[in-house]
């Protein structure tokens, strides 16, 4: 089922810039923000937006302080959307001290980020019932000249980028699928079975995957577990993103979920990868491998 769609955003809408995993470079973010002012938003820092945990080096700040920029920037309602300054690690960390009750009360807003922030997006989008945007982040390194107007017009006019396709998209496996796309990083995927109310994905998704600097055998042991896991019992159809950094992993792919026999294309242009694409995660889309493209069925955003 489609889950709710956020709301468009406009000139003058206001935006909260959260880092909910690793820590942040200033300067990135500095220049994260200029971009989106450029395009008329009006940016709001989380308050512990450049916080560096006192011990644990590879967090951007304490849990519960990470936690609490989110829920915050969530219920204020003068913020239009939430994104996510960066990736990193961390997200597993603090969903659990999140008041989920709270942020489903104050309605749907845009979410956006991608790597880490898998996590979240899984959290929020079954909990709050809501669209999501698996999507460059702005002090990434990876905040490119495409992916910032991929990102802009998804943002603001959805509707312009229904159909996507990736520069190096190919067939992976024949056929069409129809249904709610759901997914992101694998390496977060897997490291959150077990999880309580993580769940498989509904009867009928498209599945989306990608991720970086994992070797092919790693590659294989995170896919052989979620298929021993019946994880991908429901999945109708595959879009597979970049794997930057991760070598060959065509072939385990191939020989691993090759026999699912379900539509599949390779490398569609999301991920860890320069020019990355924007796709909606809980949004009913076509899934088209023969021609290598993912088509969403209606905007993202409202």
């Amino acid at each position: 089922m489609t889950r709710a769609r956020p709301g468009r955003l406009r000139p003058g809408s206001a935006v909260a810039v959260v880092a909910p995993a690793g820590p942040v470079d200033p300067e990135q973010l500095e220049r994260g923000v200029a971009v989106l002012e450029s395009w008329g938003l009006r940016v709001v820092l989380g308050k512990h937006v450049l916080d560096r945990h006192p011990t644990l080096p590879y967090l951007a700040g304490r849990d519960a302080d990470r936690a609490n920029d989110l829920a915050n920037a969530w219920c204020d309602p003068d913020i239009d959307a939430v994104l996510c300054a960066r990736g990193g690690y961390g997200c597993q960390r603090m969903v659990d001290l999140l008041d989920l009750d709270a942020m489903a009360a104050a309605g749907p807003k845009v979410f956006a980020g991608s790597s880490d922030i898998t996590v979240l997006h899984d959290e929020l989008g079954v909990a709050l019932n809501l669209s999501t945007l698996f999507s460059p982040m702005i002090a990434g390194h990876l905040f490119d000249t495409d992916a910032q107007a991929h990102l802009r017009s998804t943002l603001f006019e959805p509707e312009s980028v229904l159909e996507l396709i990736g520069p190096r998209a190919a067939t992976a496996g024949h056929g069409i699928a129809e249904g709610i796309t759901v997914g992101g990083t694998l390496s977060l995927i897997v490291g959150t079975l077990g999880a309580p109310g993580f769940a498989p994905p509904p009867d009928g998704s498209i599945l989306l995957l990608e991720d970086v600097t994992e070797k092919p055998y790693r590659v294989d042991r995170m896919l052989t577990q979620l298929l021993r896991a019946g994880w991908f019992t429901g999945v109708s159809g595959i879009a597979l993103g970049s794997w930057a950094g991760c070598g060959d992993v065509r072939p385990v792919v191939a020989d691993l979920l090759g026999s699912l026999g379900v539509p599949m294309v390779w490398e569609l242009g999301f991920g860890h990868c320069p020019g990355q694409l924007t796709v909606p995660l809980g949004t009913e889309a076509v899934l088209d491998a023969d021609n290598g493209t993912l088509t969403m069925v209606e905007p993202a955003l409202a």
